[in-house]
Order: C-alpha cells, then structure tokens, then sequence
C-alpha cells in the first residue's frame, strides 16, 4: 500500500511538472531534452522548409521524415523515394530524400586542392533545382526536376 501511494504522489508531481518541461524555446523553436541528430530530435516537420530564406521560419530546421529506403542508398533509389513521396504531396520527405540523393551523388574523389570547389555537375544542379522548387512551393516543377535528375543518375 505504502509502494502504491508513493508511486502515486511520483506520478502526479511528473504531470504537475510536465508542462514546463515541454516548452518550447521562443526564439529558436527548440524544445529542452532534445538530442540533434537522433531520430528523436524536434522540432518535427512534415512539409518541406528552410530551403530558401523564403521558406525559413526559424533558426532551427525541423526533422523531416526519413524516406523509405535502404541506409546504404543510391542517388537514384532516393530520387525514386523523393518522387512518390512528392507523388503523395509528402514535401518534407520529398526534400529529405532530394537532399540525401545529393548527398549521395556528391560521394567522389576529388583532388585537395579541388575541395572547397562545389560540385557543378549536372545531376547535382537538377538536384539543386528540385529544391528550390520545394522552397517554392511549385510541386510540378520539381516533379519535373526530379525526373531529370533520375535521368542523368541513371546514365
């Protein structure tokens, strides 16, 4: 019985206090207990944002959806994703699977002195084109960019 009361007084001192641990920083949008980088960060989004200054709401961008693909993914398996997510009208994981295809596409060997020199390649700029459409909010345009980029991917 004494277990049960103090497991009782525990919980209700926990809810009392919840409310304040669960608010969010006003200025970055942040919420306290966070670990960045781990599938549990926040803020959470699900529509693509801070791309462009023009879609930036604040300092913190949020997690986006993970596309459904392998962790060892190709540039064209995550263009694929980024397709039917954007298919789905799912522009957060739309823009999550463009960025990782850029990610993966810039895995190459370059010379030392030739590294702090971005990447022009075509594939990378249709890319690039994709998310600036996402930043606009012009689906069919970065539907058309991404099929492009599938194109030169696959070549």
């Amino acid at each position: 019985m004494r277990n049960t009361l103090l497991v009782s007084a525990s919980l209700l001192g926990l809810a009392i206090a919840a409310p304040a641990f669960a608010q969010t920083n006003p200025v970055t949008g942040a919420r306290p207990g966070n670990i960045p980088g781990t599938d549990n960060s926040l803020p959470l989004g699900n529509t693509a944002s801070n791309i462009a200054g023009s879609d930036t709401h604040s300092d913190i961008a949020p997690r986006l959806p993970n596309p459904p693909v392998a962790d060892n993914a190709s540039p064209q398996q995550y263009l694929a994703a980024a397709k039917r997510a954007l298919d789905a009208h799912h522009t957060g994981e739309a823009q999550q699977a463009l960025e990782m295809a850029e990610t993966r596409a810039l895995d190459r060997s370059t010379a030392p002195s030739a590294a702090n020199t971005p990447d022009s390649s075509p594939l990378i700029s249709q890319i690039t084109k994709a998310l600036d459409a996402l930043a606009h909010n012009d689906d069919h345009t970065a539907n058309q960019m991404i099929d492009g980029a599938m194109q030169m991917a696959t070549r």
